[in-house]
């Protein structure tokens, strides 16, 4: 399946379930992957404002934004993100936004 293919697919699949975290997830992942960068921000900032329990998200959203020089705001995303993880229990997900942070300093 192509890129455009994909991406279609999960918008048709996005349209028919708009709320669904994973699908705004995989779009949000697909977007980045094609170099669509504005419209992967767009995403992952709707989906983290909307669910913020949805704990994967944080790490490629500010993975993303320090590809793209924003440090600062990667930053606040990657500490947003530890806290809902300790808040969720998963413990590894803040480990591994722990070590993106570290990585910074």
């Amino acid at each position: 399946m192509s890129e455009s293919t994909r991406r279609q697919k999960l918008e048709q699949m996005l349209a028919q379930e708009p709320d669904d975290p994973f699908l705004q997830y995989a779009l949000a992942i697909e977007c980045a992957a094609q170099g669509d960068t504005p419209t992967a921000l767009d995403w992952f900032e709707k989906l983290t404002r909307e669910h913020p329990d949805y704990i994967p998200a944080y790490y490629q959203y500010g993975k993303l934004l320090l590809q793209l020089g924003h440090q600062r705001e990667a930053e606040q995303v990657l500490q947003r993100g530890i806290r809902e993880a300790h808040r969720a229990g998963e413990l590894h997900a803040a480990e591994e936004m722990e070590a993106l942070l570290t990585g910074l300093a």
